[in-house]
């Protein structure tokens, strides 16, 4: 496992995003509405539009294309149109970072 700093905690409040690039991915930082910080693919498996422009709302991010809402902690969708899950990435919060572990998939 290497987790790989992205940014400060602070860089991302309650209900928001941020997407990163981590070499060959590109990922969603997205924090819920209880504070826990996310890593998740970027793309919609629907559009393939970024996710990073969605709205976070509990704990699911809405693509901002067609409405499809995925699970934060499991990356599958929610509700149509998509259908395939997005991958969930290991990520954590240490002294004021976030570290997320791109080669490290949660689902």
């Amino acid at each position: 496992m290497t987790m790989i700093d992205v940014a400060a905690t602070d860089e991302v409040a309650p209900g928001g995003t941020m997407r990163i690039e981590v070499g060959e991915y590109e990922i969603c930082i997205a924090r819920d509405s209880d504070g826990t910080i996310h890593a998740i693919d970027d793309l919609c498996t629907h559009g393939e539009v970024s996710l990073a422009e969605g709205d976070v709302e509990d704990c699911t991010i809405e693509c901002w294309l067609h409405g499809s809402q995925f699970d934060l902690n499991t990356g599958k969708p929610v509700n149509p149109p998509a259908f395939e899950p997005v991958a969930v990435y290991d990520c954590k919060e240490i002294a004021g970072r976030i570290l997320v572990d791109p080669n490290t998939t949660l689902n």
